[in-house]
């Protein structure tokens, strides 16, 4: 099965279980960090589900992603302490410093901004998470220095 599609292959594994298809959506984007057209499609042939069905799913929950992210996915969180604590400052200066809004990625493809409710991290509040790596105690002008450090990551690799 090594050829088959993701969708094709997470058909096969959850075709048979009930309720499986969220567990279907979550292996494809596991592996690829968003489910494509051709995935839905072939999942909803494989696993006899409308192909509505799944765009139901995909764009009701906000975990799902329709296009690939970027590099860089800047997860700000916005749970009630980060929240008293200013992180939608934080969030506003990553929206002006990068051009985009959450849900999106730069035109580039370095970074993608979304929100997350919670990191459980509320002793370090506020706080942002950066293809899992952790921040605390962020502050807008925080904001500058950690896109600096992960483009020279990417500038490394």
């Amino acid at each position: 099965m090594a050829d088959a599609s993701l969708g094709s292959q997470a058909a096969a594994k959850w075709r048979k279980k009930r309720g499986s298809l969220i567990m279907a959506l979550h292996e494809i984007q596991d592996v690829k960090g968003y489910v494509d057209w051709s995935d839905a499609v072939e999942l909803a042939e494989n696993m006899d589900v409308p192909l509505a069905r799944i765009y139901e799913v995909l764009t009701f929950y906000n975990f799902f992603k329709l296009k690939a992210p970027g590099k860089a996915v800047i997860s700000v969180c916005t749970g009630t302490a980060c929240y008293l604590k200013g992180n939608d400052k934080v969030l506003e200066k990553f929206k002006s410093e990068l051009g985009i809004d959450e849900g999106e990625s730069t035109a580039d493809g370095m970074f993608h901004l979304q929100c997350v409710r919670c990191v459980g991290c509320c002793g370090l509040a506020p706080v942002c998470v950066v293809n899992g790596k952790t921040y605390g105690r962020m502050t807008p002008e925080n904001v500058p220095v950690i896109l600096n450090e992960w483009r020279e990551v990417f500038k490394e690799n």
